[in-house]
């Protein structure tokens, strides 16, 4: 707050000092102008000055034709003729040379914005032409400081600043000492005589000066100082105001906090704590705070700069600064109006078409609508595909009407992020389209049992990029769309619920047990086995007869494929069993060579009861 005043005072005192010490000359070098604009404008003013010449010539010619013509008798027809058609030429070479000066006026007017003369903070009149070897610059430069020495000259006397006549210039002078020229190019300009505008001049110097007198007086600055501390007061209270309104709303807030300060929650995930929320809340109001007391500051400046004359411009200019922006942004906005309508027709009209088709996808889905050769499963990816192709289309069309889309920059960017995706997305391309010809080939779906290369699982998740598998160890394995289509794929789901996934395992049995009894054996421990469909009768392939062994292949249907591991394995422990319990050995003939004086290969209690182990059989006859 202290800090705040003391920048206004010194602010005061800067503009008093201004006043007090006198005007500064507003013209600076910075104006100066090029010498491509001086060549230019000169040679205008002289081609007026050329044609105003030849004007004033054919005048006097024109003055000579006529008296000739009154003194040739009425009876020399050709006489009169010839001065009659040089009459004519003359006034249709004057109005033509008129017309030129006209376009030639407008073109200086046009070309040249005209240097002000300023010599206390505003513009009296505007110098277009140059006066012999000065500038229209240096010109508006020597008049403003030749007025400005006027005011410092005191007294002033109005009555003093008189016009007089010259050949060719109106002149104002005071006290023998001229203050501007005026020519006729000059009143030409302004579109007027010489005489009137070296009046108009001379109001405009003698209200300046007087004006300035005023403002400047011992009286007027108590005035404007008076103004200025009631400026800066009522700025102070209002600050004060503020500052106080805002510490009651921080007091409030903290002291009130569990009225109305909530968790931001969406379902169960919270994203803003009551505590965040409130540290939110809090600094929105320090933050309201300081724009209040900038904005305040911000239009107290203008009111403390237009009390003096000397810095009256400026309160236009940081009024410009705000004001400007804003019309400009609401004039634009203005401007876009049936562009954004465009906009939004198109969107709404895309929008509730992708809806459309949306219902007709989830009919589809869910059976209600039938399409012949389209498969349910068709349906949400066929949505995406032409969701995506919609918005892409809307895209193209509302770019055109978008702020901006013909900028050189808004164009670097397209194509700056267009280079990026493309490349960048080469891999994600790749999968995307494998992902779409995966859809509609249809080897496998959400929850089927598949095997890709050595991963054996069930499908959890389909993306347009990748499909997730959960193997039987609880293993997430991600794997990308291309290598899928690039490999081949095992469903044991898509048949297992219709006509049965067939379970098969191979053991191997000796010769010396009979093949039906095997056969037996196998076929009892797939009945036993729960989860093998009662509906397929089980059934044996003996797959190789080897140099020791006979492989048996026992096939048992299922309609549980996600259950095929728990089913082998109690597959395996009821053949174990079955053999067991028929005494039959589960081992290749291999071990024969070694088979006397051993127990036979099966669990003690599956063994006959008194069942002794077979003493070696030596034969010491060599005869046998």
């Amino acid at each position: 707050m202290k800090i705040l005043t003391s920048s206004l005072i010194a602010l005061f005192i800067i503009a008093l000092s201004l006043t007090v010490n006198g005007q500064v000359d507003t013209i600076t070098d910075s104006i100066s102008p090029l010498d491509s604009l001086n060549r230019k404008l000169s040679e205008f003013t002289d081609q007026i000055r050329k044609s105003e010449q030849q004007r004033l010539a054919d005048s006097i010619r024109r003055l000579e034709l006529q008296s000739e013509l009154e003194l040739v008798k009425a009876s020399d027809y050709i006489r009169r003729r010839e001065l009659q058609d040089r009459l004519l030429q003359l006034e249709q070479e004057d109005s033509i040379r008129m017309e030129q000066k006209k376009k030639r006026v407008e073109e200086i007017r046009n070309t040249n914005a005209g240097m002000p003369v300023v010599p206390f903070g505003d513009t009296l009149f505007l110098i277009f032409n140059k006066i012999g070897a000065f500038t229209p610059f240096e010109r508006a430069e020597s008049i403003s400081r030749k007025i400005q020495q006027l005011y410092k000259n005191r007294p002033y006397y109005p009555d003093s600043l008189q016009i007089f006549s010259t050949d060719n210039t109106q002149d104002l002078i005071y006290q023998n000492r001229i203050i501007v020229s005026v020519s006729d190019i000059d009143a030409l300009i302004y579109g007027t005589n010489s005489p009137g505008l070296a009046q108009q001049y001379q109001l405009a110097i003698n209200k300046a000066v007087l004006d300035h007198i005023k403002h400047t007086s011992l009286s007027n600055i108590l005035k404007q100082i008076g103004l200025v501390l009631l400026t800066i007061g009522i700025v102070s209270l209002l600050i004060f105001l503020i500052i106080r309104l805002f510490r009651f709303t921080k007091k409030y807030i903290k002291s009130h906090q569990g009225k109305f300060i909530r968790s931001f929650r969406f379902r169960n995930y919270e994203f803003l704590s009551k505590k965040k929320v409130l540290k939110g809340v809090l600094l929105l109001n320090k933050v309201v705070k300081i724009f209040f007391i900038i904005l305040i500051v911000y239009l107290a400046l203008p009111s403390l700069f237009s009390i003096f004359p000397v810095t009256k411009s400026w309160a236009g200019t940081l009024l410009s600064w705000v004001v400007d922006p804003i019309i400009s942004i609401f004039l634009a906005f203005v401007s876009y109006l049936p562009d954004l309508f465009t906009v939004i027709v198109i969107v709404t009209v895309v929008r509730y078409l992708v809806k459309l088709i949306k219902y007709l996808a989830k009919e589809v889905q869910v059976g209600k609508l039938t399409l012949p050769g389209f498969h349910p499963d068709y349906a949400m990816p066929t949505f995406g595909i032409v969701r995506f192709i919609l918005y892409a289309f809307m895209f193209v069309v509302i770019f055109p009407y978008l702020p901006g889309s013909g900028s050189d920059i808004f164009r670097g960017v397209s194509v700056f992020l267009g280079i990026l995706l493309s490349l960048g997305s080469t891999s994600a391309i790749s999968n995307v389209v494998a992902g779409l010809v995966i859809t509609y080939m249809r080897p496998f779906k959400i929850g089927d049992r598949i095997k890709l290369g050595d991963v054996t699982g069930d499908v959890i998740e389909k993306t347009p990029l990748v499909i997730r598998v959960r193997t039987i160890k609880n293993e997430e394995i991600t794997i990308p769309n291309s290598q899928i289509l690039t490999g081949h794929t095992i469903n044991y789901t898509s048949s297992g619920k219709e006509i049965g996934l067939i379970l098969h395992t191979t053991v191997s049995i000796g010769y010396d047990v009979p093949w039906r009894q095997v056969h037996e054996l196998l076929i009892s421990a797939a009945k036993s086995t729960k989860g093998v469909s009662k509906d397929n009768a089980p059934f044996v392939l003996q797959t190789s007869l080897d140099d020791f062994y006979v492989s048996y292949q026992i096939n048992a249907f299922t309609k549980s494929p996600e259950k095929s591991a728990v089913l082998y394995s109690d597959l395996h422990k009821n053949i174990q069993d079955k053999f067991n319990k028929a005494g039959v050995e589960i081992m290749s003939p291999h071990y024969k060579s070694i088979r006397d004086g051993n127990l036979m290969a099966v669990p003690p209690d599956s063994l006959p009861k008194n069942y002794t182990a077979p003493s070696f059989r030596v034969n010491d006859n060599p005869e046998n």
